[in-house]
C-alpha cells in the first residue's frame, strides 16, 4: 500500500497499486484507455477491464501485440513480466455478442435458393437476352464500390461466395474459427499471389462486413481484399424451369474495371445459379456443411488452391471446363520445341 501525506502530515492519497499500469487498447477504429491496473495484475485482470470498457468479453478478445517470449501470453501472466511502458497501445480483435448473432444467423435478405440440382446447361442461353444486358448496365452505372484496396496491374480476378463456400453460417458454434473452412487463409494468401480477390455474397453488405471482421479476412497480413459486393449488385432473371431467380453477373464487375475480363475471372460458389450469366467463369465449390462433422476431412480449399496456380499461366479462361477441375493438368513444354533448343545450343557451340 502507497500512502502519501502533506506538509501537516495529513493523509491525502492512498493506493494499494504497485505500480499503476495505463494501456490504451485499440478497437474497432476508437482508442480506450484502461486504468487501475498494477503489475502485479494478470492478462485476465487485463481482458476483464477491457471488457468493461468495450463489452467484448475476454474469451473473445484477440490481443494481437502483446507478446511473452514470442507468444501471447497466457491469462494467468502477470503484466510485470511484458515490461510495458505507460500508455502502451494494444490492438485487439474481437465482436460484441450482438453481432456475432447477427452475423451467425441465416439473413432475412438472402433469396430463396433453389434445389442445385438446380441449372442445366440448355438454360445457359439467357447470357446473351437484351432485357438483362440492360440490368447489368444499370448496375455499372448507379452500384457503387466502396475500395477496400487498389486492383493490381496484371492480376487476375478471383470472385468468391461467403455462405457454405468460405463458412459454415448454419453450424452452431461460437466462434469465428469453428464456422470457418479449413485452410480458408492459407488459400487466400496462396490466390492472392496471383489473383484480385473480391468477395461476393447475396446478402447485405453490413452482414458481409461482420462476418469477413469475425473469419479475420479483413484485417489479415498476408493478403487484400480488393471490395465486397452485396444483394444490391446482383439481378433477376427469369428460368423457363425455376422461374425467377437472382444471379452475380460479373459483367457488373467488368463494366467497372477494365483489367478484368471473361479472359481473366474465375467465380467459386455452391450454387451453380449464380453462374447464369457467366456460365464459362464459374467453379462450382462443394459446400462446406456441418462443420463441427466435417473440419477434419474438408480440403476443397487446398485442391482449388493447386487449380489456381495451375491454371494462372492460361491466356483465356473460357477455354477451360471448370467442372472437371479437379482432372485439370498444366499443358506440359512441347517435346519438338524442347529438342530444338537443344540443337539450337549444339550448333552455336564450338565445332
Amino acid at each position: 500500500m502507497l500512502l502519501i501525506y502533506d506538509r501537516n502530515n495529513n493523509m491525502v492519497y492512498v493506493s494499494n497499486m504497485e505500480n499503476e499500469v495505463k494501456i490504451v487498447v485499440k478497437w474497432n477504429g476508437k482508442e480506450y484507455d484502461i486504468c487501475n491496473l498494477s503489475d502485479s495484475d494478470s492478462i485476465g485482470t487485463l481482458k476483464n477491464a477491457i471488457h468493461k470498457e468495450t463489452g467484448v468479453r475476454p474469451e473473445r478478445q484477440k490481443l494481437l501485440n502483446l507478446k511473452f517470449k514470442g507468444k501471447m501470453p497466457e491469462d494467468g501472466c502477470q503484466l510485470s513480466t511484458l515490461k510495458l511502458k505507460q500508455g502502451f497501445k494494444v490492438m485487439m480483435m474481437g465482436s460484441l455478442e450482438e453481432d456475432i448473432a447477427d452475423a451467425s444467423a441465416p439473413p432475412e435478405d438472402i433469396p430463396d435458393v433453389v434445389n442445385d440440382l438446380d441449372i442445366e446447361d440448355e438454360e445457359i442461353a439467357i447470357e446473351s437476352r437484351e432485357v438483362y444486358l440492360a440490368k447489368i448496365e444499370r448496375r455499372v452505372r448507379e452500384y457503387k464500390i466502396n475500395m477496400l484496396n487498389e486492383p493490381r496491374p496484371g492480376k487476375k480476378l478471383l470472385v468468391l461466395d461467403v455462405d457454405y463456400t468460405l463458412y459454415d453460417h448454419r453450424s452452431a458454434a461460437e466462434t469465428g474459427y469453428e464456422l470457418m473452412r479449413p485452410y480458408l487463409h492459407e488459400f487466400l494468401t496462396s490466390a492472392y499471389q496471383d489473383y484480385d480477390i473480391v468477395i461476393w455474397s447475396a446478402t447485405s453488405m453490413k452482414w458481409i462486413e461482420e462476418k469477413m471482421k469475425l473469419l479475420g479476412v479483413s484485417t489479415h497480413n498476408d493478403y487484400k481484399i480488393v471490395f465486397y459486393l452485396d444483394n444490391l449488385a446482383m439481378i433477376s432473371i427469369f428460368t423457363p424451369k425455376y422461374g425467377v431467380v437472382q444471379v452475380k453477373p460479373l459483367g457488373v464487375i467488368w463494366g467497372k474495371f477494365d483489367q478484368y475480363s471473361s479472359r481473366n475471372t474465375i467465380m467459386f460458389d455452391d450454387i451453380r445459379r449464380n453462374f447464369l450469366m457467366n456460365p464459362g467463369n464459374g467453379l462450382k465449390i462443394r459446400p462446406f456443411k456441418r462443420a463441427h462433422l466435417n473440419r477434419e476431412k474438408d480440403k476443397e480449399l487446398l485442391g482449388l488452391a493447386k487449380y489456381l496456380k495451375d491454371i494462372v499461366h492460361e491466356e483465356d479462361f473460357n477455354c477451360l471446363d471448370h467442372k472437371h477441375w479437379e482432372k485439370y493438368r498444366p499443358r506440359k513444354k512441347d517435346k519438338h520445341t524442347t529438342k530444338k533448343e537443344v540443337d539450337n545450343r549444339e550448333s552455336s557451340g564450338p565445332s
